[in-house]
């Protein structure tokens, strides 16, 4: 009896086992099918929300199509004039920081902003240059640097050509300038005049001036120590900073040294006048083919500065244009004369090309000494404004001061130095230092002609 008992019961619970086995498959397929229903419906949600979107992107792009130039700076991250400042004197966000990083900016954008043509006048100091302009490859150069400044403050319209950009003059490596001026379209921060016949950028015209972006005080927040601009002024879309340019003055300084200042001044003032200056030059006989120059004026006057009883002097040369070279070549044949080597006559000989067709071979004056003073245009006045100005004044007291410390700096190391005898001025039997052998100009191997210099590139082609 027990035995069946034991039985029934072992019926019981595997029927309940069995039942609840079928009730866990069945949740397992609503789940299932829960599951299929909510993957179907987040899918059509994802379709609808993509549709939406898209839809949403297209009017947006429809309505940035048809804005100003102005709505589109701003929708682009296009800065204002005060935004563009403060960006270039120090705090940027970090979406600014990844624009900036980018190599160049976006010129597609850039030329549909308000633009307008500009001069502007710059100094540098040239020591650590490889010249002014920045074809030769190798940096750095002033252009590079002044064109690095002028895309991080987002002044360029497009690249240096589409810019139509000209420079006054080429200074060579090591040349300074305190008046180079060179000429460009920036961006602009006025309504528009007229429509440019050759793009679809708007122009400003005129000489408005209120209102417009501050283009040395920034510019000079991103240029470095040794480059400055002075000045600014709006130019016609015709004018050339090269060939507008009516006069051009240069100065080169030096150490009196017993030079015979009466001597060189008398040879310089042969200069004057319109010459063929091919043996007071580097010829290039490839893209120069005349070498005729008008000098309209030269000089030679002290400066203000002494040392160790010294005075400093200034040569100032003025004329239209100059060749490669060509007042260093000058100046070194001036030395020649103020040590008495030379005879002021030399001058004259050099300058008669048909008597002196080959140039004497002789090395031409250093080019450090050497300044860009002044480029003289009709009508163009150079603005600053008072703020710029003011900044420009402390930033160059503070480049004198620290010239001046090194300076004083050096003088302690001479002054340490041990003292010499009275009789190291003197040969060892007392005689006085004989001046160096000087081989005289007309004298010493010469360069080919520049006849022989075409034919020479004819027979290459």
């Amino acid at each position: 009896m027990s035995m069946e008992v034991a039985v029934a019961d072992g019926d019981n619970l595997l029927s309940s086992l069995q039942s609840l086995v079928n009730s866990l498959q069945l949740r397992i397929q609503v789940l299932s099918l829960f599951r299929f229903s909510l993957i179907f419906s987040l899918a059509e949600i994802r379709f609808s929300l993509k549709q939406e979107l898209e839809s949403e992107n297209a009017k947006l792009s429809s309505r940035l199509s048809n804005c100003t130039c102005s709505e589109k700076e701003k929708q682009l991250g296009g800065s204002s004039a005060n935004s563009m400042e403060s960006e270039s004197g120090g705090t940027k966000t970090k979406k600014k920081k990844s624009k900036e990083k980018a190599s160049g900016c976006d010129t597609s954008i850039m030329n549909h902003q308000c633009k307008r043509y500009v001069a502007l006048k710059l100094m540098y100091f040239g020591q650590r240059f490889y010249g002014f302009a920045s074809e030769a490859q190798m940096d750095p150069t002033v252009e590079s640097e002044l064109f690095g400044a002028l895309k991080k403050t987002r002044l360029l319209v497009g690249d240096k050509k589409e810019s139509q950009y000209s420079r006054c003059g080429r200074t060579d490596k090591g040349v300074s300038s305190v008046g180079q001026v060179v000429a460009l379209f920036l961006r602009s921060n006025l309504t528009k005049a007229h429509s440019n016949h050759e793009n679809s950028s708007e122009v400003i015209s005129g000489e408005q001036l209120e209102g417009e972006i501050d283009y040395v005080r920034v510019l000079n927040r991103s240029l470095p120590n040794d480059i400055r601009v002075l000045g600014w002024c709006p130019v016609p879309i015709g004018f050339s900073a090269r060939f507008s340019c009516l006069n051009r003055e240069y100065k080169y300084f030096f150490w009196e040294e017993s030079l015979n200042l009466l001597e060189m001044e008398s040879a310089g003032k042969k200069f004057i006048g319109e010459h063929d200056f091919r043996n007071f030059c580097k010829m290039d006989a490839l893209n120069v083919h005349n070498y005729r120059r008008c000098v309209s004026s030269f000089e030679i006057s002290p400066t203000d500065v002494r040392f160790e009883g010294k005075q400093l002097w200034a040569i100032k040369i003025e004329g239209s244009a100059f060749l490669w070279h060509q007042v260093r070549c000058m100046v070194a044949v001036l030395f020649m004369i103020g040590q008495g080597f030379e005879s002021p006559e030399v001058i004259d000989v050099l300058l008669d090309t048909d008597r002196t067709r080959r140039k004497p071979q002789y090395t031409m004056a250093p080019e450090i000494p050497l300044v860009l003073h002044s480029c003289e245009f009709e009508n163009l006045k150079f603005n600053c404004s008072s703020e710029a100005g003011q900044a420009l004044r402390e930033h160059l007291t503070k480049q004198c001061q620290a010239y001046h410390l090194q300076a004083a700096i050096f003088q302690e190391a001479l002054l340490a130095c041990l003292p010499t005898s009275t009789d190291q001025s003197t040969s060892n039997n007392g005689a006085i230092k004989k001046k160096a052998a000087h081989i005289p100009l007309m004298s010493r191997p010469t360069e080919p002609s520049y006849a022989e210099r075409r034919a020479k590139l004819n027979s290459r082609s």
